[in-house]
């Protein structure tokens, strides 16, 4: 094993593979010269050249669909946007057409791509640059979403996603590129679709994804030394989603606390809490809890941004609701 950073493990994820397909290629702004905005393609267009490392124009509708149709010529290209925020400028793209060509195709073109780049609050970087949008991308048929927490995760998922004949859909974090992790030595690629318990328990299950699950390890701990014991579910996946891992995971304990870093109005949330009272709805000893962000856009001052998204002390109120103790 190694101890690397997460946007190393982003860029050997991605080197790893166009070393492997020469059809595989990363497009996007400032991912070349630059060396990528959080610095996830350092050393790509050295090693690659910049027919296969591509420097774009502030154009994201535009590169959206240059991908889109050099995938349906037999490319794989890897898009990355500067924040998914701005991917808003490209969804037309990404919906109507990357999510949809095989279906409406009748499976004549496949879309292999993979859209990445930053997801969710980076800090005090105002309302239109703070916004999570996996539960808008889930929402579509065609696409396949991915939130990693840590470089292993990262790693061996970017690998599975580059390699799969569907668009997909990769959300990361400004704040966790420079997190470390260890990962193997050689190479891995991990199942799309796949759930991890980050942490065994017994008492109360607790499901997350990307960088606010790590509100839910502090609340663990505290709630461990007050005998109380979590167990931590890491989605990865959003869709594909590992019901099945949650369902036996909330037979166990009989509780469900779900923490999101999004609005609540039909978050993936929302679905997870249809998915367990329609399937183990019996084994529920209390209500689901489920912990958002505020329902507003995010707010620039500290403060309030701090008031604004989820912490571990909303896990603990969560906990101890569902479990009837103060």
């Amino acid at each position: 094993m190694k101890t690397i950073q997460f946007r190393e493990a982003i860029a050997e994820a991605m080197s790893e593979e166009m070393r492997r397909d020469e059809s595989v290629y990363l497009m996007g702004e400032e991912v070349a010269e630059y060396n990528g905005a959080y610095k996830a393609s350092k050393g790509m267009l050295d090693e690659f050249g910049p027919k296969r490392v591509i420097d774009t124009p502030i154009a994201e509708l535009g590169f959206s669909g240059i991908a889109v149709g050099s995938a349906m010529n037999g490319n794989r290209p890897i898009v990355e946007f500067m924040t998914f925020n701005f991917s808003l400028v490209g969804i037309d793209q990404i919906i109507n057409n990357a999510a949809k060509i095989r279906q409406m195709s009748g499976g004549q073109f496949p879309c292999p791509i993979v859209f990445r780049g930053p997801t969710g609050s980076a800090g005090q970087l105002g309302a239109t640059h703070s916004q999570a949008f996996e539960n808008w991308y889930a929402n579509t048929p065609g696409l396949k979403v991915i939130v990693p927490s840590n470089p292993y995760d990262a790693k061996g998922l970017l690998k599975a996603a580059i390699r799969d004949d569907d668009p997909v859909i990769f959300m990361e974090s400004e704040q966790m590129y420079g997190d470390k992790g260890e990962v193997p030595e050689g190479e891995y690629v991990l199942p799309i679709g796949v759930a991890d318990i980050k942490r065994e328990g017994t008492d109360v299950t607790v499901v997350s994804f990307g960088k606010i699950i790590k509100e839910a390890y502090k609340a663990a701990e505290i709630l461990e030394k007050e005998g109380i014991s979590l167990e931590i579910i890491d989605l990865r996946t959003v869709r594909p989603m590992d019901h099945e891992a949650i369902f036996n995971s909330v037979k166990k304990t009989n509780r469900l606390v779900i923490l999101e870093e999004a609005w609540p109005f039909a978050s993936v949330a929302s679905e997870i809490t249809y998915q367990v009272q329609e399937n183990v709805f019996d084994y529920l000893d209390a209500p689901i809890q489920r912990i958002t962000t505020a329902d507003t856009p995010a707010p620039f001052s500290p403060v309030l941004l701090e008031e604004w998204l989820p912490n571990a002390n909303d896990v603990i109120a969560a906990v101890k609701k569902v479990m009837y103790v103060k």
